[in-house]
């Protein structure tokens, strides 16, 4: 029978071209430690392939499918504590709104026992998990396990597992962003008064130490290169201190979150000019008595005098961008200051071998500071979102969503006004006038602020979607004067709607039975759209909220077209006289789920989701299926590629 089952799964999977594709992404391994007479941890080790992941046991409700482990009751053992996991990652779900662990590449699970039967032989168990992609969700699945125990004897132990993601292309994704990040906070930094006043000094210092244009040009080079290794070695130090693979754990770590909220907050008031941050002054002195002596040694000992001397307008921003490189993990800190310094480090190696180039810049002023106290505003803003994760993860609700945009709005209306220059801080230079590109700044600061307004009503704000907390943490979860969300599937939610109907996202008319929703499309003679779906299909809430929320999308699913959406992961048990056993994995089938599940798999040859058909009144298909698609163009152009065939 295994064989039958082996040669059927293996010809879908060879087929699985003509419409979709069948992933079999995780692989599961058993093994057993011995603690003592009587203990025993049973170890599962789990491989996925690289772009997939894995959910933790503990996810909040309404969230994805958890990693559920269920051991068979036996008198002759008993279970000792919970189910240990790894540390995984954790994120704030956009799409579920949520506090989300998951597991990348391998996991190790351990449960400790304790044996009552020294004739034991082995322990058996299942483990319901859910895995998903950046494009596909698969459906629940329920995969048994044997845990084999010799007594007096410890089992060939499986080979260690690390749960640290290494090498993905999410993780190349992250060092590029914190790298251009990086790159234009050097740029910032240029641009405060500590900084673009050293430029002609340093431009005069290249000019008495150069004979030559090509001595003058190798020296600039040296200069820009000592400069950048100066804050590459800091971001090396700081790797190296906390450990590259350690650095993410701290994103959600609450005493890191509340430290560098304080630490942002300080840098903030010292931009906005309460004080200044600055290192002891024996340290430029003895660095600028090293930097006159000239030749090589002359100019690295100059960069390092800027990278001194320039500490209270640097400072606050290396800072900034080390936590939020930290809060990344692995190499991201080193990345992260070669943007910084190769920012910082080319105007000022251009300027050293260009000295005529000087009289394009423009003059020293008020205009620093104003960069200065901006960037301050920007670090205030910022320290909040450390705040709100501290407060995320011990679920206080004391920084709730709209408390956060409250707090937002204060911040940048009140950057506004300074912009506008109706508030002046210390520093500033009196009765400036306020130049174009000053004022164009404060429309668009303006514009910011009143655009976050309507947030505090229940407005979904996706420009910023991920800083503030989810919609479901605050206090009003679904807007102001609404007790439950719109979109959520609601099966007897069908009054004055068809038999079988109910309204699904954005409120289109959508079927979960299959064949009422195929007699009622041959009623008034339109296609039939099948999406295969599922209540914790992370990829299946994006389409719904980003490409079916499009007008004309959203206009072709509720006039032309009849939606059929069928849940893989829909737990409601089927009639008895329903159940069946699977022809293709031998399985029972019970839950409605598990039948829609194989439905897809035997007609169309796929067992991922989103998943889209569509079909004629004699169930076929009018065009090749569609899977997960972002692009609402694309995804248009589909859906009438199909409809015109009908």
């Amino acid at each position: 029978m295994k064989k039958f089952l082996s040669i059927t799964i293996l010809l879908l999977s060879t087929y699985s071209g003509l419409y979709g594709q069948i992933y079999d992404p995780v692989k599961w391994k058993t093994s057993v430690e011995q603690v003592s007479d009587s203990t025993y941890y049973l170890i599962t080790d789990v491989v996925i392939e690289k772009g997939w992941h894995l959910y933790a046991q503990n996810v909040p409700d309404g969230g994805p499918i958890p990693t559920t482990f269920m051991y068979k009751e036996s008198p002759q053992y008993k279970l000792l504590n919970k189910t240990l996991e790894p540390d995984g990652i954790e994120i704030d779900d956009k799409v579920f709104e949520m506090r989300i662990k998951f597991f990348e590449h391998q996991a190790r699970f351990k449960q400790l026992i304790q044996i009552t039967d020294p004739s034991i032989v082995s322990v058996e168990a299942e483990v319901e998990f859910m895995v998903c992609d950046d494009k596909n969700c698969l459906p629940p699945t329920i995969e048994t396990l044997q845990f084999i125990i010799k007594e007096g004897v410890v089992a060939q132990d499986a080979p260690a597992v690390s749960s640290t993601p290494v090498g993905t292309d999410t993780s190349k994704k992250g060092l590029w962003s914190i790298f251009i990040l990086s790159f234009l906070g050097g740029f910032a930094a240029l641009l405060t008064p500590c900084v673009f006043p050293m430029i002609p000094m340093t431009v005069s210092f290249f000019t008495k130490q150069s004979k030559n244009k090509a001595v003058g040009f190798r020296n600039a080079i040296i200069y820009g290169i000592a400069i950048m290794a100066i804050y590459v070695l800091l971001g090396t130090v700081v790797t190296a201190i906390f450990g590259a693979d350690s650095l993410n754990a701290l994103s959600t770590n609450v005493w890191f979150n509340i430290i560098f909220f304080l630490l942002l907050v300080i840098f903030a008031i010292s931009f906005l000019g309460a004080f200044e941050i600055v290192l002891p002054s024996s340290w430029g002195t003895s660095v600028d008595a090293q930097a006159d002596k000239g030749g090589i040694i002359g100019i690295l000992f100059m960069a390092l005098a800027l990278a001194i001397v320039s500490f209270s307008c640097t400072g606050p921003i290396v800072g900034t961008l080390l936590v939020e490189a930290a809060s990344k993990g692995g190499i991201a800190p080193i990345v992260g200051m070669l943007g910084f310094s190769l920012a910082l480090a080319l105007p000022f190696g251009l300027f050293a071998a260009f000295p005529g180039w000087l009289n394009s810049l423009p003059k020293s002023g008020g205009w620093l500071n104003t960069v200065k106290v901006t960037l301050g505003f920007l670090e205030l803003a910022l320290a909040f979102k450390f705040l709100s994760n501290a407060d995320l993860v011990l679920q206080l609700h004391w920084l709730e969503r709209e408390v956060f945009l409250a707090i937002w709005i204060a911040i940048f209306g009140a950057m506004a006004l300074y912009l506008f220059g109706k508030i002046t801080l210390p520093h500033d230079t009196p009765n400036q006038p306020i130049s174009v590109s000053r004022f164009l700044l404060g429309l668009v600061t303006l514009a910011f602020t009143i655009y976050m307004i309507p947030g505090l009503f229940g407005a979904p704000l996706k420009l910023i979607s991920g800083f503030p907390p989810p919609l479901k943490y605050s206090e009003s979860p679904y807007g102001v004067g609404y007790s439950k969300a719109t979109g959520a599937v609601s099966y007897d939610n069908h009054e004055g709607l068809p038999d079988g109907a109910h309204y699904g996202p954005h409120d289109i008319v959508a079927f979960v039975d299959y064949d009422k929703g195929l007699a009622y499309a041959k009623e008034i003679n339109k296609p039939v759209l099948i999406d295969f779906t599922g209540h914790a299909c992370v990829n299946c809430r994006k389409m719904e909220d980003y490409v079916w929320s499009d007008e004309q999308v959203l206009s072709i699913l509720k006039n032309e077209v009849v939606l059929i959406s069928l849940y893989v992961d829909d737990k409601r048990e089927l009639p008895v006289s329903e159940q069946y056993v699977s022809d293709i994995t031998g399985k029972p089938i019970k839950y409605i789920g598990q039948k829609w599940s194989e439905f897809q798999l035997k007609n169309y040859k796929a067992n991922a989701q989103p998943f889209y058909v569509i079909i004629n009144h004699q169930e076929e298909m009018l065009t090749e299926p569609s899977a997960y698609n972002p692009d609402i163009e694309a995804y248009i152009s589909w859906l009438r590629s199909g409809i015109d065939k009908f």
